[in-house]
């Protein structure tokens, strides 16, 4: 279904949050809104093909729909592995989309409505966070990645994916325009942008990239280096 969420006028705009409406078109927005989608998930899915144990536990924290899960599993049975995958997001109308997905593409994956903040997580391999943490206030997430790194077995690998910011106010608002160019070629109208961005403008909260290194030094990681970006987009590897 084709997310025309922010196609009319509207006369107030709410805060943006992962709803039924959202849920309803998120696999067409997040290809269309985010440039390289797919690609991050390849790097996931070469993570696990090259790296991971043959029979390994692997978290998809902001699971949203399932494409991550699905493509993980269809790797890992390429190659002979097993993975005991555990998709978690705080969104019941994610999760029930999720796991319609699941079912059609016969995808084993235990499924956790939760606060990524409170639950308990198992001793794990690799963890994937793609366009999460930057909706986690910002006051909570080094409190959250050390949670992440305890929860990691020694070796273990975290992928990060997320919507950056620079600390440059002139290159900020270059690339928050070549961006927005980006989303114009995807069939976006001007309307939708601003619309869109004023509802994101509370709920998001970009870091730097320098930012998001020292966040991730500061949870115990010592070997972390970004390794993808694309403008205001990037991905970091973590090692345990």
């Amino acid at each position: 279904m084709r997310d025309e969420i922010f196609g009319k006028k509207k006369n107030q705009i709410n805060d943006f949050s992962f709803n039924d409406e959202v849920a309803a078109v998120f696999d067409d927005m997040v290809e269309r809104s985010i440039p390289n989608y797919g690609e991050v998930h390849r790097i996931v899915a070469d993570m696990v093909r090259r790296y991971l144990p043959n029979e390994s536990t692997v978290y998809d924290l902001g699971c949203s729909t399932g494409t991550t899960l699905i493509l993980m599993h269809k790797t890992a049975s390429s190659c002979n592995k097993t993975l005991k995958l555990i998709g978690v997001d705080a969104s019941s109308a994610m999760l029930d989309k999720c796991n319609a997905k699941l079912v059609n593409e016969d995808v084993p994956a235990q499924l956790v409505h939760g606060d990524l903040l409170t639950m308990n997580y198992e001793p794990c391999d690799m963890i994937v966070m793609d366009y999460t943490l930057q909706f986690i206030p910002l006051e909570q997430r080094t409190a959250l990645l050390q949670k992440l790194y305890q929860a990691l077995k020694p070796g273990g690998r975290f992928v990060l994916a997320e919507k950056i910011a620079s600390s440059q106010v002139q290159i900020q608002e270059m690339i928050t325009d070549l961006y927005y160019d980006f989303k114009r070629r995807h069939g976006y109208s001007d309307l939708e942008i601003a619309q869109k961005r004023e509802a994101l403008e509370n709920v998001m909260k970009p870091l730097t990239p320098t930012q998001q290194i020292s966040m991730l030094e500061t949870a115990g990681f010592t070997q972390v280096d970004m390794i993808f970006r694309w403008y205001n987009f990037a991905a970091w590897l973590a090692i345990k």
